[in-house]
């Protein structure tokens, strides 16, 4: 059976609760939600580990490994900042926040990919003008995020930023130092809405009204004061990398009609606070945060970004004496939940009919002792 968090239940549940083909999702959000529904449980099929140690036997269904999906994204989150450990400079590294206004809401909804393409090519461009003013080629790595903490449509960027990068004679220069802001926010506010409506302009919206609206508003640029070490930008980056819309943790009940959640509300200081929806709506909401087929999610550019990668980063350490600690790939095998110290290792796998029923009654008699 699927794995279930120790509160009141799980989005895969909610899901198993309405009807998909009744509503109004589209193919590819349909597909995503059914893959949820069955993420660990028989319609996927399973294996039964052995237990190296012990010998004890035990069944597992097998992940959906979608990447919305919230129980499936522990594993890729730690590969991802193991690689991300290897690339990390003598500088301080700061955060940014870029946030588009409600106003593109209808965009997200009916164009996201070229919403959020757009998101990102200006939030880089922004960053990457500030740099060439200072005379100098930045790197970032941007995390897409959609969603507010009540599900709601909430467009924005999580880009952490390296205080420093190389000048026009290829040499490295840690620019900023670490008590400082990046770069001043405001500036950047006007500066990051200027590129997003020019770039929304070249790619065709030509709708007027919301161009005047846009400009109109003051866009939000965040700004925080740089991590504390390497250390702590790994740590942080973690946060961010592999989130979905809604952790199961934060599901409080899940009824044949509604489910009710926890949040916080920053509009008041982050006060924790609950919300019940109708699982309808609740899915609805969940929807609107899964992202186009293939679309990339996390990107990098500047001096982080994969052709610098291929070399020139690891040359800028060498001659920087950056010391890189290998870093081996953490085992895939769990551990016995029987005694705690044996390796367990896949004898056998299955499909949707479930475990033969030889294993069954060896497991059966196992699991009586």
């Amino acid at each position: 059976m699927e794995k279930r968090n120790k509160s009141g239940g799980s989005v895969a549940e909610v899901i198993r609760k309405i009807n998909l083909s009744a509503q109004n999702f589209t193919v590819h959000q349909e597909k995503t939600l059914r893959a949820l529904s069955y993420c660990r449980t028989s319609a996927l099929g399973g294996h039964i580990d052995a237990c190296d140690g012990c010998g004890n036997l035990s069944i597992s269904y097998n992940s959906c490994r979608n990447r919305h999906c919230p129980q499936c994204q522990g594993h890729k989150r730690e590969e991802w900042i193991q690689k991300r450990e290897q690339e990390l400079l003598p500088c301080s590294y700061y955060h940014v926040v870029f946030t588009l206004p409600e106003e593109l809401n209808v965009l997200a909804i009916s164009q996201s990919a070229l919403l959020y393409k757009t998101l990102f090519e200006a939030a880089w461009a922004t960053l990457n003008k500030f740099g060439k003013n200072k005379g100098i080629q930045l790197g970032m790595i941007a995390i897409l995020h959609t969603w507010g903490q009540n599900l709601s449509l909430h467009p924005h960027l999580h880009c952490i930023v390296p205080g420093g990068g190389i000048n026009k004679q290829g040499k490295w220069r840690a620019k900023i130092k670490s008590n400082k802001y990046l770069f001043c926010v405001k500036a950047m506010s006007v500066v990051f809405r200027a590129k997003f409506v020019a770039s929304l302009r070249a790619s065709g919206i030509k709708d007027q009204d919301l161009i005047d609206q846009l400009f109109s508003k003051k866009w939000v640029v965040y700004g925080k004061r740089p991590f504390g070490g390497p250390k702590s930008v790994i740590e942080y980056l973690g946060r961010y990398t592999h989130k979905v819309a809604i952790s199961n943790h934060r599901i409080k009940e899940v009824t044949d009609k509604e489910v009710r959640f926890g949040y916080k509300d920053y509009r008041k200081e982050g006060q924790k606070k609950e919300m019940t929806l109708s699982n309808t709506e609740f899915i609805r909401r969940f929807s609107l945060h899964i992202l186009p087929r293939r679309f990339v999610r996390i990107r990098h550019y500047g001096i982080l970004s994969s052709s610098w990668k291929r070399g020139k980063l690891q040359d800028l350490q060498s001659d920087l004496k950056i010391q890189i600690t290998e870093v081996k790939p953490k085992t895939l095998l769990k551990k016995c939940r029987c005694c705690k110290e044996g390796n367990l290792i896949t004898i056998a796998l299955f499909g949707q009919r479930g475990p033969p029923e030889d294993f069954l009654a060896v497991f059966n008699a196992s699991s009586a002792k």
